[in-house]
């Protein structure tokens, strides 16, 4: 499996714009098995996105869909940024199903 957990920052005021979006534009992605979107308690801008793909090439052949495309161009004008992403490798846990690890 791969994973990325990232966070964003959406324009001041902007976030559940944002986090509406994203929502809107993640239902069925092939090869996704979960992303889950988060405010931060602490910080009124940021959004947390962690997600789990079957593999890497799943993540980047999703980032050319169309909805994927409309999505992004749609959120555009509400982020502000970008602080930083991880590159994970998930191993299962509730609500996914156990890899071998490698």
């Amino acid at each position: 499996m791969y994973g990325l957990i990232g966070k964003m920052r959406a324009a001041r005021g902007q976030r559940d714009a944002v986090m509406d979006l994203l929502r809107a534009s993640t239902g069925a992605l092939p090869g996704c098995l979960s992303y889950i979107i988060a405010r931060d308690p602490a910080d009124a801008d940021a959004i947390w996105v962690t997600e789990v793909w079957t593999d890497a090439e799943s993540h980047k052949a999703s980032l050319q869909l169309p909805e994927v495309q409309a999505a992004i161009a749609k959120a555009r004008p509400f982020i502000a940024g970008f602080e930083f992403q991880v590159e994970t490798h998930p191993v299962g846990g509730f609500g996914l199903a156990d890899a071998k690890t490698g």
